[in-house]
């Protein structure tokens, strides 16, 4: 018994800008990671004017904003690879999914008798 049964006849649709998006994903997903996090370590490295506590109150806003921009980021990174990922298998082939012949099929009209009643 085969389990995924090809549907006789059904043309697949050729790859298209799905698998480049698939494929330069992770080079976004480190692009994007490592950006802030320069940023951040790079804010600990200049030279801040003003008290100590105004600049330790900057540089923790500043790893608070790069927190969330990598949260935001890896949150749309996934978003795109799903949404890429179901293009992908809805262009793949169609399958025969659970072929059983009906009840209703072989007496069309005791059928509809029954749903009026």
């Amino acid at each position: 018994m085969n389990l995924f049964n090809i549907l006789p006849g059904f043309q697949t649709t050729p790859a298209g800008l799905e698998r480049e998006v698939l494929r330069r994903l992770p080079r976004v997903l480190w692009v994007g990671t490592a950006v802030p996090a320069a940023l951040s370590v790079l804010a600990r490295w200049l030279p801040w004017s003003g008290s100590e506590a105004e600049v330790l109150t900057h540089i923790t806003t500043l790893d608070i904003y790069a927190i969330s921009l990598v949260v935001l980021h890896w949150t749309l990174v996934l978003t795109v690879a799903i949404g890429a990922f179901i293009v992908m298998v809805m262009k793949g082939p169609a399958y025969v999914a659970d072929a059983y012949p009906l009840v209703e099929y072989e007496h069309p009209q005791a059928s509809s008798d029954r749903s009026q009643a």
